[in-house]
């Protein structure tokens, strides 16, 4: 009796406690992340359920069999395995979110001491592709790149918990459920990008790529009237299903992460401010001296001799030294205002994590020989992003537009949470300089440099650019070349402006030949897939 009353009355609370602790459990239940979707809702990022496999050391007897059984089922090495159970805890990790086949197969063992549980993982259906615009997320679910990190606050949702009654061997009784707080679903991102699209610019960049040797390359496709980005990609790229296995180079997204000098494809920035400031008329003359002029000690050259040609002709066939003169009536604190207007001093502001900018110095920093560099595309430095949205200010009649990926965040009914619109950021020339420039540059496809851009049932425009790369030494290298091009399609009303920079291609390296082949072949699938009409031969206003 009084063992009885010491035990019921005064240690009451205390076995009270162990019993409940022992039958009581709180349960973190993880919401569902949310999913993210291209243009037309086909699936980029989604979670599936996933089985994760977990041990009580403390009730596993036979530690060594466990150990042999585990490591050969899940394909863990036997070191692993036996640190993992020979914790003196009540719980411990195995393996998370694993197949189907490894759950299966383990649960025939039937060991005392290992549980499973299930949990979400994220899974990309079409496995690398936008793998830099999308990112990825570690093993708790949690954004670590990309979209999946820049959103990660609407995408996570939140978590919730249940506290309920377990049996003697641990399994929740529902019925007995003591609290419950149902967890938030995540919420879901509307994407610009259109995956037919993507799918196009990703299999022609790879087999350029691929045919030249290429350190890395870019493209970047945007609807000019809205910024929408239709597709970007990067190679080389990586799995988003296998991040384990990626390349330290393939990580970076090098549309907005790399800056480099642009070479030639610089010159519609130049040749729109001398259009729309009427310092040149494009049939006035410039003596392009057979492609060597000697200033100072300085000489500058063509990549091919020319004579006396038009301001027309001197953008169609690409001139330095044409251009170089036609930029010194323009003068230097004309050329400044304009690469500001175009964005070359700024970011984008595009609605990825890590844009960069490039090394650009102020007026007031110029150098002797900065009228002559810069109007060729030297002593600057850009991003693919920018050279894309450039080209988009041509495209647009003259209007910078902030490029975008996501449109908007929906909740798991299709209800919009939030919605970003289109951003005009500036005016930076007139709709007549852009008809101008428009015309110009189809005339750089039709009967310049960009020849290999010609699309046999679409107008086109653009530019080609060849840009030495600088050696860690401060001098231009002869063997390393940047080569891109820029442009637009149809011409009368453009509806894709399209930016292709490729990273020491060889042995071919001039933007003509390696990039504007790209071009035209994207431009070409993705018009024809989006059912645009062209107005060819003309240029409409």
């Amino acid at each position: 009796m009084a063992r009885l009353f010491y035990l019921q009355g005064i240690k009451h609370s205390f076995y009270y406690k162990i019993a409940n602790e022992e039958h009581m459990v709180s349960v973190e239940l993880q919401p569902k992340r949310g999913t993210i979707f291209d243009r037309n809702r086909r699936v980029l990022a989604v979670n599936l359920n996933r089985i994760s496999i977990y041990a009580n050391p403390r009730e596993i007897k036979d530690r060594a069999k466990a150990v042999k059984i585990i490591s050969a089922v899940l394909g863990l090495n036997g070191d692993f395995a036996t640190e993992r159970l020979s914790r003196d805890k009540g719980f411990v990790w195995i393996k998370r979110k694993v197949t189907n086949k490894e759950a299966a197969a383990l649960k025939k063992f039937n060991l005392t001491g290992v549980g499973f549980v299930d949990e979400s993982k994220r899974f990309y259906p079409n496995a690398g592709s936008a793998c830099h615009m999308v990112g990825s997320v570690n093993i708790d679910n949690k954004g670590q790149e990309g979209l999946e990190a820049l959103y990660n606050e609407y995408l996570k949702g939140q978590e919730g918990f249940l506290v309920a009654t377990q049996d003697a061997k641990r399994k929740l009784l529902h019925s007995y459920r003591e609290d419950f707080l149902a967890p938030k679903n995540g919420y879901n991102l509307i994407l610009t990008i259109d995956e037919v699209i993507q799918n196009i610019a990703e299999r022609e960049l790879y087999k350029m790529y691929n045919k030249y040797h290429a350190k890395g390359a870019t493209i970047v496709v945007m609807d000019p009237k809205n910024g929408d980005i239709l597709a970007l990609a990067n190679f080389p790229n990586f799995d988003l299903n296998n991040p384990a296995k990626r390349q330290p180079d393939s990580v970076r997204n090098r549309a907005i992460n790399d800056f480099f000098e642009p070479g030639s494809v610089f010159k519609i920035v130049m040749a729109s401010a001398i259009l729309e400031e009427k310092a040149v008329d494009l049939n006035d003359k410039f003596d392009c001296e057979n492609g060597a002029w000697k200033i100072g000690k300085r000489i500058l050259h063509d990549h091919r001799p020319h004579g006396v040609m038009t301001f027309r002709e001197v953008i169609e066939m690409s001139s330095n030294i044409g251009t170089v003169k036609a930029a010194g009536l323009l003068g230097a604190d004309r050329m400044y205002k304009y690469m500001k207007l175009f964005g070359f001093y700024e970011r984008t502001g595009i609605d990825l994590p890590g844009e960069v900018l490039g090394m650009n110095r102020p007026l007031s920093r110029w150098t002797p020989t900065s009228m002559l560099a810069i109007p060729m595309g030297q002593e600057v430095t850009t991003t693919a992003i920018q050279l894309a949205s450039a080209i988009s200010v041509i495209a647009d009649n003259g209007f910078l537009v902030r490029p975008r990926i996501v449109k908007r965040i929906e909740n798991e009914d299709g209800e919009t949470i939030k919605e970003f619109q289109p951003q005009v950021k500036r005016k930076v020339i007139s709709p007549m300089t852009a008809y101008r420039m428009r015309e110009l540059l189809m005339g750089v496809v039709e009967s310049g440099t960009g020849k290999k851009a010609k699309v046999e049932d679409f107008s086109t425009g653009g530019k080609t650019g060849t840009a030495q790369k600088v050696e860690p030494s401060g001098r231009y290298s002869h063997d390393k070349f940047m080569a891109s091009f820029i442009g637009f399609a149809p011409v009368g009303k453009p509806a894709i402006a399209v930016a292709v920079c490729v990273d020491e291609p060889h042995p071919v390296y001039f933007g003509g030949d390696v990039s504007a082949p790209v071009f035209k072949n994207v431009v070409d699938e993705s018009l024809k897939y989006l059912n645009v009409k062209d107005t060819r031969p003309g240029v409409v206003k």
